[in-house]
């Protein structure tokens, strides 16, 4: 398996980087420094309170951080990614991550997917070399969870990831 890569702008140099701020649950940070990818899951998406699980993986399937007890199957990554604008596959197959089917709601072609199942669900967002995962339960409003991992996605696409 491939190492993950170092943060957008992660250096061995790079300990004047302050340390992460706690904030209020749910509320988005307001910058984001750079950090390994362990950070960017526990710190922006699980410590945002808006997020319940998350990863992130490369658009080959190798996974770069989890939280804690997440298990997402590099086969499924890769099927996400192959399916990442083909709504009709998805809609028939639904949407697999870590071994549960989340009913597909939504996707915009090569950027975002979004499953449900029960008052849970799952947003999916990629880049370049990126497939980032997102899971909320019923005490986090979807919105909430897509808008907190769509930031970190997007910051990471602007960093040219």
């Amino acid at each position: 398996p491939q190492s993950a890569p170092a943060g957008p702008r992660e250096s061995a140099a790079s300990s004047g980087t302050p340390p992460a701020r706690r904030r209020p649950a749910c509320a988005p940070s307001p910058w984001i420094p750079a950090m390994s990818w362990q950070s960017y899951v526990d710190d922006h998406l699980i410590g945002s309170g808006c997020v319940t699980q998350a990863a992130i993986f490369g658009t080959g399937g190798d996974q770069w951080a989890a939280s804690k007890g997440f298990k997402v199957k590099p086969d499924e990554v890769k099927s996400l990614v192959a399916n990442f604008s083909k709504p009709d596959k998805l809609a028939a197959s639904g949407v697999i991550i870590g071994g549960t089917k989340y009913m597909f709601v939504r996707l915009e072609p090569n950027k975002e997917i979004q499953g449900k199942l029960g008052a849970g669900g799952v947003c999916v967002f990629k880049g370049n070399t990126f497939v980032m995962i997102s899971t909320y339960n019923d005490k986090i409003v979807p919105g909430q969870c897509t808008a907190t991992t769509g930031k970190l996605a997007d910051y990471l696409i602007e960093q040219g990831m």
